[in-house]
């Protein structure tokens, strides 16, 4: 695969265009964009070759096409590149459900044509003037071959997939669609309805909020996600995310009902069960569900402790994404909570104030 073609240039698809330039510097890209200013962008960064603002027939002679919009309008892509193909060109997305596009393919005659993808990576930023190389390193890397993909072009996609960083896995679009449904959708609509179920019960003095943290933060910081985005997934995965919620709310309701009456040695043999399967969780690898890159620091209660903090650290040209002191210390170790960008970073500045005889602490 020497030439590439893009629909749409944002994060996602201006990361992929990075890290296929960074890994092949000799590789043709060609992108759709709606906006010129997004691919002049682009042309600036050496992201790609060749810019347009239609779709036409310089996408015929393209190995490989990303479709990096939303579903409903990646549908749309499919219904004007299906007459304008080559023989050889293979078509993948990155959305983060399959079920749609895969029905949709399969209407258009494009079977023999498409791979399914899904970079389980991503950011609070987006456009292409966030995307990286980096992006996809160490993230699962999902590909969703149909029956009819030609086993060389899957095979040649997967070895694209590693050369960028990432770790491919090839699941049928019905299982990454369940997958995906119970380790990331369902989780985000937990945690957005136990966020509203704080803000519901809270006090006009706003209690609740005031004291919220640790545990509480850790379970909700998903909630913040874009809504648009949410609202889109779930309309998309419906009958999946549907179908674990009815079981997750048939345990709450036992959980719930063991802790009215007082079962001895339920929750025990819930909480045992729960740690032994958290705890077995591989930590290297980025999963759907972004990771966060936390330490907490013991520091005195003393004018200018933060500030010492945060010169040391940039001093040291660490980057700090967020930094604040945590009032409630039932769930945390340390009272000062800092936040980094990237895991390098996390082990660097840990490592920097030990060394400084800071007591640090890092949580699972």
């Amino acid at each position: 695969m020497n030439t590439f073609g893009f629909l749409s240039l944002g994060l996602i698809g201006g990361s992929i265009a990075l890290a296929i330039r960074q890994v092949n510097p000799n590789a043709k890209i060609i992108a759709y964009a709606r906006r010129q200013e997004t691919l002049d962008e682009a042309l600036a960064a050496g992201a790609i070759d060749e810019g347009t603002t239609t779709i036409d027939t310089r996408f015929h002679d393209c190995d490989l096409i990303f479709l990096c919009a939303p579903v409903s309008v990646n549908n749309r892509f499919l219904e004007q590149l299906a007459p304008m193909i080559s023989e050889k060109t293979m078509i993948t997305d990155v959305g983060s459900v399959k079920g749609i596009i895969h029905e949709t393919v399969e209407k258009l005659g494009l079977s023999a044509h498409f791979i399914g993808g899904h970079p389980m990576a991503g950011s609070e930023k987006t456009g292409f003037a966030n995307a990286s190389p980096m992006l996809l390193e160490n993230a699962y890397y999902i590909l969703t071959p149909t029956d009819l993909a030609p086993n060389e072009a899957v095979a040649e996609y997967y070895s694209l997939v590693k050369k960028m960083g990432a770790i491919p896995l090839i699941l049928n679009h019905q299982e990454h669609d369940y997958v995906t449904a119970a380790v990331s959708h369902v989780p985000h609509l937990v945690a957005a309805a136990l966020a509203n179920l704080v803000h519901d019960h809270d006090s006009e003095e706003c209690t609740m909020k005031l004291i919220a943290a640790g545990g509480f933060k850790d379970i909700t910081r998903i909630a913040s996600s874009s809504p648009d985005m949410w609202e889109a997934i779930c309309m998309s995965n419906t009958e999946n995310i549907a179908d674990l919620l009815d079981d997750y709310i048939y345990s709450l309701q036992t959980i719930s009902n063991a802790v009215r009456t007082k079962q001895t040695g339920f929750t025990y043999d819930l909480f045992k069960a729960s740690k032994e399967y958290r705890d077995s969780f591989a930590d290297a690898p980025k999963g759907p569900i972004k990771r966060t890159y936390v330490c907490h620091i013991d520091i005195p209660d003393e004018a200018g402790a933060i500030a010492a903090i945060a010169t040391i650290l940039a001093k040291a040209d660490i980057s700090i994404k967020n930094i604040g002191i945590v009032h409630n210390r039932e769930y945390e170790e340390g009272v000062l909570r800092v936040e980094f960008y990237e895991e390098a970073a996390l082990a660097e500045a840990v490592s920097l104030l030990q060394g400084l005889h800071y007591t640090v602490y890092l949580r699972k």
